[in-house]
Parts: structure tokens; C-alpha cells; sequence
């Protein structure tokens, strides 16, 4: 099976009760039932219906089913058995859509809706997570969700477990626990991680995964780096969450891994007064060999992308160095082409499109303009003006303001010069400004109803007005 590279994260639940489960084979920790947000007072922690609604839930659900089909196929099944087991996975589909509640709370609260980018951002990390704990039983712990894998399963052939990792496992995460005997003190980097920041689960957690962890010296290991981010300008709060996603960190020198390879990518073009960012959103990348990044370079070149441009691609979307270039970027490149994109320019401006799958996510989003009267060139035209047309849901972005454009009177050929459209809030811009344009008796070019600001936009309500009226 194919390793999944990408950013480990760490898990808050809020929005589901969670119970322990434990088999003798492998060791699980589940809820052992979800509760996905019903319309309820919120005593049990879950979001109201006002927060989330029944649409954005079903439509979670398909997208979580996408990003988890598109996982498993990494891992080397075939599309056949993905769909099987996501046709067997529901309780673990609802679980994942807890997951998204969990660590975009505020975000609900707030009104704010995810794109298909932010929901695999977050889910892919906790699907690794499992995959590193459960292997090849993996497709057993999905389809069984909340209860422990069938013993005897044909589909998917099941390892024995290995008594030597499981007790090394038990035994790394027993020493975080551990205190001295003479003055009852945690281990020394322990007490430091949880000055910073950390609790004792979290690092419990980090160690399930990444056993060595434990082990790391705090003088040797652990301070020197937690320092180092400190001084480039890392916000100390951020520090848990970086070494939550990459604990591994803490095993790098200093002088022979982590500086080389910050000097190495900072001679591609990445801006260092950006590194504290960059750290924090994914520290995965201080951890690529020079081989893997530079695969990518040479692909990025190979586009015709300027070492300018792959400078500002390297520090606007790290993440790009984890993408496979003959299983994510060249397929994917190709499919763009195909409709007629500038593919080099395109990932300039939106290099997350070149991490979405393509049956899950773009030929759906193509589909859906073809079966409303586009043409390929158009789509082409459309996703070369705006890069993130093909990151936006279909059910909860491009179909309801679809349904909404076609209320307005503009003809169909208005969003392949302003695609843009699709990026603004339904609710909060685009319903709001075709109101006042309406009450106001004129009708003025798409971009304009949008893209103006309030004072402008009134200025050109105005000038249309008098326009109107003098003549």
C-alpha cells in the first residue's frame, strides 16, 4: 500500500459522545455512537439545525464519502472496492462529518460553509492517523465503524498483529504517564510540553502514533527545535499544534536537517519572512527529502512556471511537494488541458485544484456546466479567468447559485466573463445587491452588481439612474 503524505492533526470532539472500544487484535478507540447534529438545545454538544442545516449535512456526507474513496484508492484499492466499502460505511461517514464539526466549530457558528479543499484538509489528516494505527485492516475498521473489525474477511487480507510493535506502542505511551520515583516528577520534555500548551492526552495521542516522541531528550531533542520556531517568529501558542501535526520534527538536527532544508527551499524562492505561516500550516514540508521537492520543481518547470512563480506557488501552497506528480499533478494537468486551460497559469493562481481528485471533484463540477449548455471552451475559459471555480461544492455553492443566477435575467454567457460569481456569498452579497439593483430600475453588468465596493456600487446605481433618465 501507498503511503498518504500529508499533515497530521489534532482532534477536539464536540459534536458526538465518545466511548472507548478495545479489541485484542488492534487496538480501537472509537465513539461508540454518533449523535450527528439533530435540531436539539445543544446540552450535548451538538450544533444546532439553525448552525447546520439538513442540506449542508447530506451534502457533507457525499463529500466525505469523496475524500474517503479518494484515500482509499491512494492506498491501492481499486475503484471497485472503494465503492463497496463506502456503500457499507455509514456510521463512519457521519463520524467523519462529526470530525468536520469538531474542528471548524466556529466556523458553523459563524455561518461560514467549507469548501471541498478545507473538508479534505481536515479529514485526510485523521484518515492517516488511522492507517498509521490500523494498516491493512483499515477497510475492516471503516466498514464495521463503531465495532471491532470482522475477524474473518475474505476481501481484504488481514495480517496477524505484531506483539513486539503493539508492546513498544503500550510502552512508549506508558512513559508520558510516567513520574520519578524519588520526586514524583513527569519526565522532564513531558512537563515542558505541557507548559506550552499541551495536555497529557494530546501528547498520549502524538506518541500512540509516533512512538518515539517519548523518547526524545528534552535538551537534546525537543527544546533546541521548539526554540528555533520560537525565534523565527512562530507564535508560542501555535507550537502544540505543529508538533501535533509533525512530531517527527523533533528528531531533526538542527544544523544537518532543518537549516539545510530551509536554505534549500529558500533558494527555490520561498519568502523566509513567511516561515512562521509556513510552519504552522504544514510543517510536513521541513521533513521532504531534496529529491521529493525537487520532483516537483521539475514538473513545475516542465509547465513553463517561472523559478519566480514556483517561489510564490512553494510559500502561498507548501503542501503542493506532497502531491504525487504521476498519480495527483500530471493527470491532473492533463484533465485542465483538456478542457482548454492555461494548466501553468492555473496553478499559479489556485495550486490547491492540483490536489483534488479528478472523479470525485472535477469531472462532476464539468458535468454540471455541460448539462447546462456549456461548452468545454467555455469551462476552459471560465476556470482559467477563476482558479477556484473547481474547488467550490456542487450542492452547497454551484447549484443553489445557479438556481439563483437564473432569476436574474442575465444570459448564461455573463458567468463565462464573470465566473467569479460563484465566489461570492449567496446570502450575503449576491441576493442583498440584485435586490437593490431592482428596486432601484436599472440593470447593471455582472461584475459590477459584485465586485464593487458599497460606495461604488451606489455611485454606479446612480450614474445608471440619471443615464436613464436623460435620456
Amino acid at each position: 500500500m501507498k503511503t498518504f503524505s500529508s499533515i497530521q492533526l489534532p482532534h477536539h470532539f464536540y459534536c458526538a459522545r465518545f466511548f472507548s472500544y478495545t479489541t485484542t487484535r488492534t487496538q480501537l478507540s472509537f465513539p461508540a455512537k454518533v449523535f450527528i447534529c439533530q435540531a436539539k438545545s445543544g446540552i450535548d454538544g451538538s450544533l444546532n439545525l439553525k448552525v447546520v442545516s439538513p442540506t449542508l449535512l447530506v451534502a457533507e456526507k457525499e463529500e466525505a464519502k469523496a475524500v474517503l474513496a479518494l484515500f482509499l484508492k491512494k492506498q491501492g484499492l481499486s475503484n471497485a472496492v472503494a465503492a463497496r466499502t463506502i456503500n457499507k460505511s455509514d456510521l463512519f461517514i457521519d463520524h467523519l462529518v462529526s470530525k468536520l464539526h469538531s474542528k471548524h466549530r466556529s466556523w458553523y457558528l459563524a455561518g461560514r460553509e467549507l469548501t471541498t479543499l478545507e473538508i479534505r484538509d481536515a479529514l485526510i489528516p485523521y484518515l492517516e492517523s488511522l492507517f498509521e494505527e490500523h494498516g491493512d485492516i483499515l477497510v475492516d475498521v471503516v466498514e464495521n465503524y463503531p465495532n471491532p473489525p470482522v475477524k474473518d474477511k475474505s476481501a481484504v487480507p488481514v495480517p496477524p498483529s505484531s506483539p513486539v510493535l503493539d508492546s513498544k506502542k503500550l510502552k512508549a505511551v506508558s512513559l508520558v504517564s510516567e513520574t520519578d520515583p524519588d520526586g514524583g516528577n513527569l519526565r522532564p520534555h513531558i512537563v515542558y510540553l505541557m507548559e506550552l500548551g499541551m495536555d497529557i492526552e494530546q501528547i498520549r495521542s502524538i506518541t500512540h502514533r509516533f512512538p518515539a516522541f517519548a523518547y526524545y531528550s528534552l535538551e537534546g531533542k525537543v527544546k533546541p527545535v521548539v526554540e528555533f520556531f520560537l525565534e523565527l517568529g512562530v507564535p508560542r501558542e501555535h507550537i502544540p499544534i505543529i508538533l501535533s501535526k509533525r512530531p517527527q520534527l523533533c528528531g531533526f538536527s538542527l544544523s544537518e536537517n532543518l537549516k539545510p532544508t530551509m536554505k534549500f527551499l529558500e533558494s527555490l524562492g520561498i519568502d523566509k519572512k513567511q516561515w512562521p505561516k509556513l510552519i504552522y500550516r504544514f510543517p510536513a514540508l521541513l521533513t521532504y527529502s531534496r529529491q521529493k521537492v525537487m520532483e516537483s520543481i521539475d514538473f513545475l518547470l516542465e509547465l513553463g512556471l517561472s523559478e519566480e512563480n514556483i517561489g510564490k506557488i512553494l510559500t502561498r501552497c507548501p503542501n503542493i511537494v506532497s502531491y504525487s506528480v504521476e498519480d495527483n499533478l500530471r493527470p491532473t494537468a492533463k484533465y485542465f488541458h483538456s478542457l482548454g486551460a492555461d494548466v501553468g497559469i492555473l496553478l499559479f493562481r489556485c495550486p490547491q485544484n492540483f490536489g483534488l481528485s479528478i472523479e470525485a471533484n472535477l469531472k462532476p463540477i464539468t458535468a454540471f456546466f455541460l448539462e447546462r449548455g456549456y461548452t468545454l471552451e467555455e469551462i476552459g475559459t471560465m476556470i482559467s479567468r477563476y482558479g477556484a471555480l473547481y474547488t467550490f461544492s456542487l450542492t452547497e455553492n454551484l447549484i443553489p447559485k445557479w438556481d439563483f443566477f437564473l432569476t436574474t435575467g442575465y444570459p448564461n454567457s455573463e458567468l463565462v466573463k464573470f465566473p467569479q460569481y460563484f465566489g461570492y456569498s449567496l446570502e450575503k452579497r449576491i441576493k442583498p445587491r440584485f435586490a437593490i439593483m431592482k428596486k432601484s430600475g436599472v440593470k447593471l453588468l455582472l461584475n459590477q452588481v459584485l465586485s464593487l465596493s458599497s460606495n461604488n456600487f451606489d455611485k454606479a446605481l446612480k450614474k445608471k439612474m440619471k443615464k436613464m433618465q436623460d435620456g
